[in-house]
């Protein structure tokens, strides 16, 4: 079954792949505040509503996060993803060097919390990875 798109604008693209229970984002350029929030918030719906337990993060294009959006994140929104079962994470990783780095320290702490991640180059290979799991 092709995967079903959830979100598509200008800044972000949120899909769903029904046949392997994945969550799928690709940010498309900076994105931040309550859009941030609200994408991933949707993301978190969707793993509770289909028991899916891996997400795919294209974040190429995510130049940084914000640190009040980490905040958020490290505060709502990790701890209620991580209780519906998020178990694997696969990610594209950014372009730019400062946004590799934010992700590298969350995947490190996400780890603690039993989220086992894996970073790619090419989104495909992430998607292969995943439907392995």
């Amino acid at each position: 079954m092709a995967k079903v798109t959830v979100i598509d604008d200008e800044l972000v693209s949120l899909w769903y792949h029904p046949d392997k229970k994945i969550i799928h984002h690709q940010i498309k350029q900076f994105i931040s505040g309550q859009r941030f929030r609200d994408f991933l918030t949707t993301g978190s719906d969707l793993m509770r509503k289909h028991k899916a337990h891996k997400w795919l993060s294209d974040d190429r294009e995510c130049p940084v996060v914000r640190p009040e959006d980490i905040d958020w994140g490290d505060a709502v929104w990790f701890p209620e993803t991580a209780k519906l079962g998020w178990k694997y994470w696969a990610i594209v990783q950014p372009a730019k060097t400062v946004g590799q780095v934010v992700i590298k320290d969350l995947a490190s702490r996400y780890a603690k919390a039993g989220v086992t991640s894996k970073w790619f180059t090419d989104p495909n290979d992430a998607l292969w990875w995943l439907e392995s799991q």
